[in-house]
């Protein structure tokens, strides 16, 4: 958050007005209707209508078309080029004089705005010393602003002063009379300025000065109009301005960008420039979003928000401004997400690195801890191995001698040979989990019948589960010999069927039964013990795992049976499931293929 606010604070001191305002520009260009009053109309001259005339239009010309264009009753004529230069005899000159200074309706563009007390700059010089010049400069971003040279403003009063663009969208629109009205206005050193809602160059509609002199003039195109009048000569750079549309110099003629300024004064839809603070708020909001994508997503998916949140903001002020003539900032946020994605994610990649170097070591140590662990379940079980073989070869040698024992000599040997068999089923279970851990089991396949196996196995725990006088109930279909690995698969059938013995209570029963179908042989041992709850039967194939009734109950495991049943079973490409609900006993599913195919490791 501080890391966001303080790029905020340092991205809204830099100028962007530059970028900010071709930014607008292509907003402006992307209106697809031009939207004017029809309260306008332009008379040009042009090249044309100096090859017909033999020159510039003279003075008497210029009196005829200014006579011609009242007669149809305009709401006002400007003539927006150089009268000074006007040639013609002195008595055309003075007509022409004459007709301009005294109809009200007609008003002569100045280029300038004199200061107060210097009113006397509004008036042309001999012959034209009557006619008073209204101020109507054009506002390019030369020295202000985006410094690029485009007009994008307009003048609205200057020193109390109003500009001819306001006079005249006046007459259309009362309302703006009172400044606080014009929408979009702004005070800017000593002046009031707004925004030009432009349209495209040819938007309004105009007629070459000599049409108007001919006979196909029609008066009813001028009447209740604001008529322009000025050249479009390709000389002088001051008679045209860039435009948002177009940055040439000759964009748009000096009239047509009057016509531009009165038209938003009439509509009063002047865009509105939105403040600072939201320009900031944006930055805010784009640094927070940047920095988060950065720092806490994945790169494809981060890259993907940030790509469609760029292209959802500029949607955004792209509708803002057609729908609302709002002037959205976009440079700024833009910035923001360009330098915190490429500024940060280098911080990322060295976080990233860091963190892969530290798992890599911990990665380093664990695989060797891993080896230091096997070696030595592996040297321990095999060490161990020995003796307990021993322990047993003698307590065998003690119980087959036909020296009568006492009863506590005899139960003590008894304890002796359980202990040792315990110890030796433990002790083979960690071997086994020591060739998993090193990829070291091999199938030693060979055609047997599962029944012969299972019978093996029951007859192996018939004593232990006489102890706890539990029947074993065997159900064998007869079947065909599959290729299994013997011992493996004894492992399997006991460690299910030493299960059940174990975790069965006393006088129950064990149900062992096998079928065949045409692609597999299905082993299940039932028992009637206490069962497994539904939240541990997930877990019960984990290497290690004790359901919490075996951890609180004097039986011992060590976790590794069903985990191994469950590894030798799929070496074979079998599977085996569990069924059980609690206090309702569990069922074991082996089900083994009746071929086996490729290589085993």
């Amino acid at each position: 958050m501080l890391v966001s606010l303080g790029i905020s604070l340092i991205l809204a001191q830099i100028d962007l007005q530059y970028v900010e305002s071709y930014l607008y520009d292509l907003r402006v260009r992307s209106k697809v209707i031009n939207t004017t009053t029809s309260n306008i109309e332009l008379v040009y001259v042009t090249p044309d209508t100096i090859q017909k005339l033999t020159g510039f239009p003279g003075a008497a010309s210029q009196g005829t078309l200014i006579s011609k264009i009242l007669a149809a009753g305009p709401k006002a004529i400007v003539l927006d080029y150089d009268l000074q230069s006007a040639a013609g005899s002195e008595a055309d000159k003075k007509a022409l004089e004459n007709l301009i200074a005294s109809n009200s309706s007609i008003f002569v563009a100045g280029k300038s705005t004199p200061f107060k007390g210097e009113e006397s700059e509004l008036f042309l010089k001999a012959p034209f010393e009557k006619i008073r010049l209204t101020p109507s400069p054009r506002t390019t971003d030369s020295v202000n602003f985006a410094k690029d040279g485009v007009t994008r403003r307009m003048l609205l009063t200057y020193q109390g002063r109003k500009m001819l663009s306001l006079q005249l969208a006046e007459l259309y629109n009362p309302e703006i009379k009172s400044l606080n009205a014009i929408r979009g206005r702004f005070e800017f050193y000593g002046t009031d300025q707004a925004y030009v809602d432009f349209n495209k160059a040819g938007s309004y509609p105009s007629t070459a000065f000599e049409n108007v002199l001919g006979e196909n003039f029609d008066p009813s195109q001028y009447k209740d109009k604001i008529v322009f009048v000025g050249t479009d000569l390709n000389l002088d750079p001051d008679d045209y301005i860039s435009s948002p549309f177009d940055r040439k110099v000759t964009a748009m003629t000096r009239i047509e960008y009057q016509a531009n300024s009165i038209d938003t004064l009439i509509k009063n839809s002047a865009p509105v420039k939105v403040s600072t603070y939201v320009n900031w708020f944006f930055i805010f909001l784009a640094s927070i979003l940047t920095l988060h994508v950065v720092l806490n997503l994945k790169p494809t998916k981060g890259l993907l928000i940030l790509v469609s949140t760029l292209a959802g903001f500029i949607l955004f002020c792209t509708m803002a401004y057609w729908a609302f003539r709002l002037w959205l900032p976009m440079s700024g946020p833009l910035l923001s997400i360009f330098l915190c994605y490429y500024f940060f994610i280098p911080y990322r990649l060295i976080i990233e690195n860091r963190r892969s170097w530290e798992y890599y070591q911990k990665n380093k140590l664990l695989s060797q801890v891993e080896e230091l662990k096997t070696n030595f379940i592996s040297m321990m079980s095999h060490d161990l191995k020995t003796p307990i073989a021993r322990i047993q070869g003698m307590s065998d040698v003690i119980i087959a001698d036909g020296n009568p024992l006492s009863s506590q000599q005899r139960e003590a040997v008894d304890t002796i040979k359980h202990s040792s068999d315990d110890l030796l089923k433990f002790i083979t279970a960690i071997l086994n989990y020591g060739k998993i851990e090193s990829q070291g089991v091999q199938l030693h396949l060979q055609s047997r019948d599962i029944n012969n196996l299972l019978q093996e196995v029951i007859r192996k725990h018939e004593f232990l589960a006489k102890v706890k006088r539990i029947q074993i109930v065997s159900e064998l279909e007869p079947m065909f010999p599959v290729p299994v690995d013997a011992e493996l698969m004894k492992q399997v059938f006991s460690n299910l069927v030493e299960n059940a013995i174990k975790y069965s209570p006393e006088d129950t029963k064990i149900m062992v039964s096998s079928e065949e179908s045409a692609t597999k042989v299905v082993v299940q041992v039932a028992d009637q013990g206490p069962g497994i709850p539904q939240d541990e039967l997930a877990n019960v194939f984990m290497k290690f795992f004790r359901s919490k009734n075996a951890k609180s109950s004097p039986i011992k495991g060590s976790g590794l049976g069903l985990y191994l049943a469950k590894y030798f079973t799929e070496l074979h490409h079998g599977t085996i499931i569990v069924e059980s609900s609690h206090g309702q006993g569990a069922t074991f599913t082996v089900e083994l293929p009746m071929e086996q195919g490729g290589s085993h490791a």
